[in-house]
């Protein structure tokens, strides 16, 4: 199928009716205005719809539809405007546009209306996108409408911008929509995570380093700044930075200007700046472990992503997506779930965010013996677990039974079927919820964390990665 094409100066909506489309299942492509159509169509691009405004600064809808209606007269052309004018309906239909759209509408019923449009121009083509056209980021919920929307906004600017939420929730996802839906787009995207390197390193990593600034340093090194030039770089975890880079950060971002470490020549910073973090950086500043002066400097404009129990009607959707994506990275048939199945999972309460949701349907895509998923199917801490549980002794006694008994009833259905790893598989799960609710009551502290398992820090660290939960 030919993607719809999406024609409108204002790039909020492109974005959220891009959005749209791709949860649909419908392949799109957008455009700021008719010049940028006009070329697409003389280089032989042909859409399956065609949605345009109908004033924009390079030049009228109408003018387009007549265009397009000249050369691709079976193609259905969808006016928008937000001047509901009888002009404007009249003009639009009598050039034979397939229906007006008034604007403020409703997204839903937009698609609709460019599903309908069309299914009458198809012939031979498949409806239905692959799953490979899907989009990285989904969300009917309101709170992922408003995330769309800001990125559409942004879609013009190089301001730098603060993602807040908490881990898993897809704060890199949103980084490199904001890269791709901006003017640096052909650029580089470079991701630096504070947390993850030794403090020694971070300095050289981010600024680079000459040839002989300290022992090891062989030869001149460029740091992520000037890999990122031209495009994003995104800082994660800024929480744990250092002070000291702190400071050196806040300069770089307040003149435009760093020096490699070791370097008295000083370099320029060509790299839009993003920063995400999943702690309270007010909190941060208040306890002096953060400087003030750069956190007003990286918020010049927040993103903040919702944890998955706050917006759960999205978890069927994602559910969906993942098995499908999961089937298709593993080369076999997708599998379907059950409403039972569904329901349960839209319950629970996903400490670990989408990004235990994904890892989940990973794992059913494995694990689950049939192709539809069932019930008894999901994992013991999942299918035992509810969203939300009594705080009485009664009910964390009814709770532990619930668990204990999902568990002995998954170890048994492995046993008679004759599965090999069963102590390892079960033995994995339990330690990756004990290490997941233990890191989320700590914020990610992996020390206090320990502290309250009763375990040694580089026990906990080994765990971690010997089950994959570096992130």
């Amino acid at each position: 199928m030919k993607p719809v094409w999406i024609v409108d100066d204002d790039p909020s909506i492109r974005f959220v009716l891009e959005r749209a489309l791709a949860r649909a299942q419908l392949p799109v492509r957008a455009f700021a205005g008719p010049h940028e159509v006009i070329a697409a169509l003389d280089a032989g691009a042909q859409p399956q719809v065609l949605v345009t405004d109908i004033r924009m600064p390079q030049g009228s809808g109408i003018a387009l539809l007549a265009d397009v209606k000249r050369r691709l007269p079976g193609v259905p052309v969808i006016i928008m405007t937000a001047h509901t004018d009888l002009d404007s309906a009249v003009g639009a239909f009598q050039g034979g546009a397939f229906e007006y759209l008034p604007k403020p509408f409703d997204v839903e019923k937009a698609v609709e209306l460019i599903r309908r449009a069309a299914s009458e121009s198809l012939r031979e083509e498949g409806a239905a996108t692959e799953a490979s056209d899907w989009p990285r980021m989904l969300g009917q919920a309101p709170a992922m409408q408003e995330v769309f929307r800001a990125i559409g906004r942004l879609s013009q600017s190089d301001a730098t911008v603060l993602i807040t939420g908490a881990s898993g929730t897809g704060k890199e996802l949103v980084a490199h929509a904001l890269h791709r839906h901006s003017p640096r787009a052909d650029g580089p995207f470079v991701a630096i995570n504070a947390a993850a390197i030794p403090k020694d390193l971070l300095e050289s990593e981010l600024f680079g380093h000459e040839r002989g600034a300290f022992t090891g340093a062989q030869a001149m090194r460029r740091g992520r700044f000037e890999q990122a030039a031209g495009g994003t770089l995104f800082l994660d975890e800024i929480g744990d930075m250092p002070l000291e880079l702190q400071t050196r950060l806040l300069r770089v971002l307040s003149d435009g200007h760093f020096y490699r470490v070791g370097g008295h020549q000083p370099q320029r910073a060509e790299a839009r700046v993003i920063a995400a973090t999943h702690q309270n950086l007010a909190e941060h500043v208040r306890q002096g472990t953060f400087r003030e002066d750069l956190y007003h400097r990286l918020n010049v404009i927040r993103l903040h992503l919702p944890p998955l129990r706050e917006r759960r009607e999205d978890i069927p959707l994602l559910t969906r997506f993942f098995l499908a994506r999961g089937a298709r990275e593993l080369g076999v048939e997708p599998k379907h779930i059950s409403d039972a199945a569904l329901e349960r999972l839209s319950r629970f309460d996903f400490p670990g965010n989408v990004r235990q949701l994904e890892n989940l349907c990973r794992w059913l895509t494995v694990m689950a013996p049939g192709q539809r998923v069932e019930l008894e199917d999901l994992p013991p801490d999942v299918a035992g677990a509810d969203a939300h549980p009594a705080r009485s002794a009664t009910g964390d006694a009814a709770a532990a039974v619930d668990w204990s008994v999902a568990l002995g009833q998954q170890a048994r259905d492995w046993l008679q079927a004759g599965d090999a790893q069963v102590w390892e598989r079960l033995a994995g799960q339990f330690e990756t919820v004990l290490l997941r609710t233990a890191l989320q009551l700590t914020q990610g502290r992996r020390a206090e964390a320990a502290q309250k398992l009763g375990i040694g820090r580089n026990t906990l660290t080994r765990k971690i990665q010997e089950l994959g939960l570096d992130d």
